[in-house]
């Protein structure tokens, strides 16, 4: 006897799409964060390497390329396909790569990751997998891709310095090649969407009607506060650590299990909320949660435990919303512009990432680390107050149009 068919699960083609694309994100991930840990010492024996401002600029400037260039690939993916534009984006990076990991002076590093960070594939990535699940459970799909990036981050944390002992940080750089070369395979073998009937007959809307439009701009404000904040606060963090005696080869103990537990708790919250049709109620008590857990971090950052609780439901909250957002996105979009719509979203995440950086290092200086939490919490309030007013999208499946609401 068959086995009935429940529009809550994701089919077997979805599950099979959403776990390829997420592991082109954690393998593509992964090179990148195993360099993280690692390459500051790394840069100190290099020609110029000496100079901090030129190593965080070699770190950070693969941010600021892959911002500039999300929405062209975006906008390329909505008019020449989706994997096209991937894979055009992988061999960029794997170029970026391989110029770093032959780089002998800090200054060809830096073209190497400048290279790198235009490979911006991410708005590409995500708009595949919209059109290859449903909305129904496009969120649930969307957090298989956010807890690949978090595993993936958690375990270079502990892989980084090993293998940085074995192979050498110019060694990370050609096994980060060599694991998007691993990607460009993954994609091919991806199955390719068929293009829904609601896209098919959709025409491209002015950029600027796409770029303004009043919900996504919710969206967009949700994602750039997201990342401040969450940059923000790790300038603090770690020294908060390290001021409670826990040495930094030993912060993965605290990062490790928060992350992995995190992930455990979110995946139920969005399967039931996603069932229930209640995604903005979850959205909200999740943003509602990381105002608490800064307001939290403002009085009780004084002893360990309290860090790792409070770190706990951080890392719940903020995968809730970044496995939510980019499906919201996805949702709100008109079906000819989602590659246009979420580069607009991946570059205001990564302009987020930039001014957390750099909003938390200057509130540190002045204020403390209790300036940075009480920024966070305000941050989360203000945000809030936008999320409150968010409507809820209408969900196209086989050209039918059901109202969330």
């Amino acid at each position: 006897m068959a086995t009935p068919f429940d529009p809550n699960r994701l089919t077997s083609l979805e599950r099979r799409s959403a776990l390829s694309l997420a592991s082109i994100f954690a393998l593509r991930m992964l090179g990148l964060f195993l360099i993280l840990p690692v390459f500051a010492v790394f840069a100190e024996q290099l020609p110029g390497g000496d100079d901090p401002f030129l190593v965080g600029l070699t770190l950070g400037i693969y941010g600021l390329t892959q911002g500039i260039l999300q929405i062209p690939f975006g906008m390329a993916s909505d008019r020449f396909g989706r994997k096209p534009v991937i894979i055009v984006g992988l061999l960029i990076f794997i170029v970026g790569s391989v110029i770093s990991a032959i780089g002998h002076d800090i200054y060809t590093v830096m073209v190497g990751r400048a290279i790198q960070g235009a490979g911006a594939i991410s708005a590409a990535v995500t708009a595949m997998l919209s059109d290859s699940v449903r909305d129904r459970v496009i969120t649930r799909a969307m957090a298989l891709i956010g807890a690949s990036i978090g595993l993936t981050f958690a375990f270079s944390l502990v892989a980084a310095p090993v293998l940085a002992t074995y192979i050498g940080v110019q060694g990370l750089f050609w096994l980060t090649a060599a694991l998007s070369f691993l990607s460009i395979g993954v994609i091919v073998s991806t199955p390719s969407p068929s293009v829904s009937q609601a896209r098919a007959n959709a025409k491209h809307q002015p950029w600027y009607r796409i770029v303004f439009d009043p919900q996504l701009l919710r969206l967009n404000v949700g994602i750039f506060i997201l990342h401040t904040a969450q940059m923000a606060l790790f300038v603090v963090i770690p020294v908060r650590l390290s001021e409670l005696d826990l040495p930094v080869i030993n912060h993965w103990y605290i990062y490790l299990p928060t992350v992995l537990v995190s992930f455990v708790v979110m995946m139920p919250c969005i399967s039931r909320a996603e069932r229930a049709g209640r995604l903005k109620q979850l959205y909200l008590i999740a943003i509602s949660l990381l105002c608490c857990v800064f307001v939290g971090l403002h009085y009780f950052d004084v002893s360990l435990w309290a860090i790792t609780t409070l770190l706990l439901f951080f890392f719940i909250g903020f995968n809730i919303l970044e496995a939510s957002l980019p499906s919201l996105v996805s949702k709100t979009a008109p079906p000819a512009d989602k590659g246009l719509a979420l580069g607009v979203f991946n570059t205001t995440q990564s302009i987020g990432l930039f001014v957390g950086g750099a909003l938390g290092g200057w509130l540190s200086s002045r204020y403390g680390s209790s300036g940075v939490y009480l920024s966070g919490a305000v941050l989360m309030l203000l945000w809030l107050t936008f999320a409150f007013g968010m409507a809820n999208p209408v969900r196209h499946e086989r050209g039918k149009e059901i109202d969330l609401n």
